[in-house]
């Protein structure tokens, strides 16, 4: 039986979802999706809970007016039903799944009273709108619609009518209950013609919002069905409207593609504050008395801002894009770094807060490694430099131009910390000499024809092995400088790792085995299926060798037992493909990063914590049962020299009575 790997935390914030990032109505909790995951994050212990039964992205999420309800909608693959997931907020159970969407869901509403969820599928579904019974879970009405709708949003007081934000115009929709229909009234925009993206109502529901992708806002009188006016006056925004928010006032805080956050005055229509965030804003959520709010972005940043003057704050960061590599300093848990498009971040594995961020802009680092002394960070990057950096600062250390032509795709650094051995996907390795100024090429060895995807040092630093996508894993001697051992299968070798004791290599790549080699004959002992679709990627072996960790693109990070070869633990949570996977010298938590951006933190289950523990107990025991036979011995050995002193002074006494026997007699 399969257990489930419990998530200890995650860091990453899908930011592409407009409207991703809501602020709950208790004002102490935020929601957000990651992944295939929903996480509740309470603002100030940064305690994180999980709300986990989507099996693919999540594609749109929304809370209730009273909070009690979250519904969440995901993306599937192309002819699937998309599943739409009712969540009891309180207790953080699902209470409904409703199936009926297709490919995916696009926007979801509750209504003012919450008995209703209106439900808004994809091109795919034919732009269906559904509308669902909340506590029976069942579908009341639907209608499909020729354009593509990109909104639907029920009014603030009622439970009957709704607004939906189409491409070429705006619908105002009433659910007909004796017919059994939904009646739909276009609204009149004269010749004005505009794509438009999102929606907006005030509290009375007189009035709403709608974005555009050209940067302009539109009124609409909602008993009329008319537009009234455009705002902002003479200045469009840069990139679109993502995203509106409405205050007390009537004031419109306007998100834009460009990164721009501005509030509108309702009066006048002109921009009255602005300020500039990293990416382009798609989610505004505010507090209970509308004096601040959060705002997601593109790039995967949370802000808090105050609506008077638009001041933002930083309050998370994270990677927006795919995560090649994850790596922890040598015996030391506290801290983690991944790689990823422009930049290196060092995050604080406790509080999981960013605490470095190196930038190297238009370059994507494939690899990440922390020399064993913790003095410097090396990497590998896309336009083939190494580049080495300090822990602390970020202050670049060091770089070694053209280290390979067509990029540095996997490093490695020996245990004295002399040495780097670098792989380029034209597939050289080379080995280079550290000093405190130079840094050398000691050899290239030629033999890979494919992308080096993973390196490995053995603990005596005399021999290292290379996994490459050529079908070919390599055990090379660093001193020579030549090939001891190749190891051939018909696969794209992903990664490669020593068993501990150094007597066997693990192995994986795209025929979604995993492997087992003999490093003396180079013979295969054991092949594993990793996964049943998709090629697995990543391996990370614990200290002892009991178990190890592998993950691939079927998104499931599972734990094995090596001499079983069995699965024990699966763990569900990313939406995209899982790229890396290691463990924490604590042996305590697994890390896993993915394509999608995210950091899961997996806690490493008791049973496995467990039985290294009974595993060292024995060994104690043993060690004391030692101790107890070395001393019998040495009493044994005491008593025995005792015994032979005893009987040496009895056999000299006797020989001189002889002695002195045959000498009276002589006489």
């Amino acid at each position: 039986m399969q257990s489930e790997l419990e998530i200890q935390a995650v860091i990453g914030f899908t930011g592409k979802i407009i409207q991703g990032l809501v602020l709950h109505p208790d004002n102490e909790h935020v929601i957000y999706p990651l992944g295939s995951t929903i996480v509740v994050r309470h603002i100030i212990t940064r305690q994180q809970t999980f709300l986990r039964g989507h099996d693919n992205q999540i594609s749109v999420i929304t809370v209730s007016r009273t909070g009690d309800y979250v519904a969440s909608g995901q993306k599937t693959y192309m002819g699937f039903q998309a599943d739409i997931i009712i969540w009891d907020f309180k207790d953080r159970s699902m209470i409904h799944r409703l199936k009926l969407h297709k490919v995916l869901i696009q926007s979801l509403s509750f209504s003012y009273n919450e008995l209703y969820l209106a439900s808004l599928g994809g091109i795919d579904d034919k732009n269906m709108l559904i509308v669902w019974d909340i506590k029976a879970g069942k579908a009341l009405y639907g209608t499909p619609n020729r354009d593509p709708v990109n909104q639907v949003q029920f009014y603030n007081q009622s439970d009957e009518k709704m607004i939906a934000v189409l491409n070429t115009g705006v619908q105002i929709l009433t659910i007909d209950r004796q017919n059994k229909k939904i009646q739909s009234v276009d609204v009149s925009f004269g010749n004005v013609k505009r794509t438009f993206t999102c929606v907006a109502i005030d509290k009375n529901d007189k009035f709403c919002y709608c974005g555009t992708k050209t940067g302009d806002v539109f009124e609409i009188q909602m008993d009329m069905a008319i537009y009234k006016r455009l705002a902002p006056v003479k200045k469009l925004f840069s990139q679109g409207v993502n995203c509106l928010g409405l205050l007390q006032n009537g004031d419109i805080i306007v998100g834009a593609g460009d990164g721009m956050i501005a509030k509108v005055s309702f009066q006048t229509m002109q921009i009255v504050a602005s300020s500039e965030l990293l990416g382009g804003v798609t989610s505004i959520s505010f507090t209970n008395d509308q004096t601040h709010f959060f705002a997601g972005t593109l790039q995967s940043n949370i802000y808090w801002l105050d609506t008077e003057k638009l001041i933002p704050e930083l309050r998370n960061t994270c990677h927006y894009e795919r995560i090649n590599d994850v790596a922890f300093p040598h015996n030391y848990s506290d801290v983690f770094a991944t790689s990823s498009l422009n930049d290196i971040r060092v995050w604080n594995a406790k509080n999981r807060q960013e605490l470095l961020r190196i930038q190297v802009p238009n370059l994507e680092c494939w690899a990440v490694a922390f020399m064993n002394d913790g003095k410097s960070i090396v990497s590998g990057w896309s336009d083939g430099k190494i580049r080495a950096f300090l822990p602390q600062s970020g202050r670049l250390l060091y770089v070694i131009n053209d280290a390979h032509i067509h990029g540095c795709t996997s490093l490695t650094c020996t245990s004295d910390c002399q040495r780097i051995i670098s792989g380029g996907s034209e597939g050289e390795v080379r080995v280079w000499e550290i000093g405190k100024q130079t840094q050398v090429m000691k050899s290239s060895m030629k033999e890979h024809r494919g992308r080096v995807w993973s390196i490995q040092v053995r603990r005596n630093n005399e021999q290292a092995v290379s996994a490459s996508a050529d079908g070919s894993c390599i055990i090379w001697d660093l001193k020579s400088f030549t090939r001891v051992m190749c190891l051939f299968e018909s696969t794209l070798f992903k990664m490669v790792l020593y068993h501990p004791e150094e007597s066997q290599l693990l192995t994986t790549g795209s025929d979604r085995k995993i492997t087992y080699w003999e490093t003396f004959d180079g013979q295969a002992i054991r092949m594993l299926d990793g996964s049943e679709e998709g090629e697995v990627n990543a391996l990370a072996i614990t200290k002892e060798g009991e178990h190890f960790v592998s993950g691939g693109e079927d998104k499931e990070v599972k734990l094995w037992g090596y001499d079983e070869g069995i699965c024990y633990f699966k763990g569900q949570g990313h939406s995209g493909t899982i790229t890396r996977i290691t463990i924490s010298p604590d042996q305590k938590t697994i890390i896993s990063v993915g394509a999608e951006g995210a950091i899961f933190i997996w806690k490493m289950p008791e049973s496995v914590i467990n039985s290294k523990a009974q595993q060292e107990l024995p060994t104690v025991q043993s060690v004391k049962k030692q101790n107890d036979i070395q001393q019998q011995s040495q009493q044994q050995q005491l008593q025995q020299s005792v015994a032979k002193d005893a009987q040496s002074q009895k056999s000299n006494q006797n020989a001189k009575s002889v002695k002195s026997g045959t000498k009276s007699s002589k006489k």
